[in-house]
């Protein structure tokens, strides 16, 4: 099969390797559509430790069910499917508890590093165990279901957020997890929406997908801001989507007495809080870590049109263009959003 591998940091190349076949509990998927998430342009150069070469990337996808595995059940050779990028085990305490993305054994496709290698889906064909499987409606596309993992993420930080109706939210990072963050905090009843970035093209299709209101502002005439636009109260809820230690602080520093921090922003692997800020508000920090079973909601709100991802979608290229956009995402180039890449020729 034709796939896309890092076979060194920076040096991506189109590679003809061996078609996986499925064991027992899996599924063959011949992969239509995957998308190009953030953590694959970390992992491209090393610098997340969590892309060792040689290996393929990629866990946003989408395709039909090529061949089945003994003992599956409930699957058809060319169903549509959709599959979570993790893969649990089942068994441990937190799977019990419905916590699978805290797994004792989690592992993430696409991913390689010092405790395990899994192949990814920027391949025309990838295996996934059937229980992180999930039929895919008519209604949606292919290129659109390559970004329920990144809607999943979204809706499972909302989940952990305590929202209800008249919740005031303020979204920091409008990137693709900060977009669709700002959607799904729409769609659980939030009054309004404020998302801030520091990028105006950004911002503008930030509008165009619901927010309330926009700021482009740094530090303490950021803060001035929300709390100018609070009455001086500050926000309900602030949803962290960088990971740096400016603007976790700046979320701290924006939310009211008794309000809650939502940290989904994961680049930098430490940061500074105002511990006495957090203590004498009453802060709540909560951290959130992929998604524990909100597919079935994220394909609902993406066949609702509650979460819209097609102004989203920068571009739909062949694979053979992969290495390309990865390197575009990579030096940052301006106005790009999400690239989706098209393995196999799947209708």
């Amino acid at each position: 099969m034709k796939a896309m591998l890092l076979s060194q940091y920076r040096r991506l190349e189109i590679a003809e390797l061996p078609t996986p076949i499925p064991g027992r509990g899996e599924l063959l998927i011949h992969v239509a559509a995957c998308g190009i998430c953030g953590s694959d342009v970390h992992g491209y150069d090393g610098s997340s430790g969590r892309r060792i070469p040689p290996i393929v990337m990629g866990h946003e996808a989408a395709g039909r069910v090529a061949a089945l595995g003994p003992q599956v059940t409930g699957w058809s050779e060319g169903d549509r499917v959709t599959f979570d990028s993790t893969i649990s085990c089942g068994t441990c305490p937190y799977c019990s508890r419905g916590e699978i993305n805290l797994c004792d054994r989690r592992q993430v496709l696409g991913v390689s590093c010092g405790d395990y290698r899994c192949a990814g889906a920027f391949a025309e064909y990838v295996i996934v165990p059937q229980r992180i499987a999930y039929k895919l409606p008519d209604a949606l596309s292919f290129s659109e279901a390559a970004t329920l993992e990144a809607v999943a993420v979204a809706v499972h930080a909302v989940s952990l957020s305590q929202v209800s109706p008249g919740t005031q939210a303020l979204v920091i990072g409008a990137g693709m997890i900060g977009l669709l963050t700002l959607q799904a905090l729409r769609a659980a009843g939030c009054s309004s929406v404020v998302i801030a970035d520091v990028d105006a093209s950004r911002l503008r299709l930030a509008k165009e997908v619901g927010a309330t209101e926009t700021l482009n502002a740094t530090g303490d005439e950021f803060v001035a801001e929300i709390f100018k636009r609070t009455n001086g109260a500050g926000t309900d809820l602030a949803v962290e989507a960088v990971g740096i230690d400016a603007t976790v602080r700046t979320a701290i520093n924006s939310v009211r007495k008794g309000g809650t921090v939502t940290l989904v922003g994961n680049i930098t692997p430490e940061v500074t809080l105002p511990l006495q800020k957090v203590v004498t508000r009453q802060i709540r920090i909560q951290g959130s870590c992929a998604s524990a079973g909100e597919y079935p909601r994220a394909i609902q709100l993406l066949t609702s049109g509650a979460i819209k991802v097609k102004p989203l979608i920068t571009a739909v290229a062949p694979l053979e263009d992969g290495p390309q956009w990865f390197e575009r995402l990579y030096s940052r180039e301006p106005n790009l959003m999400k690239v989706v890449l098209t393995p196999g020729s799947v209708s």
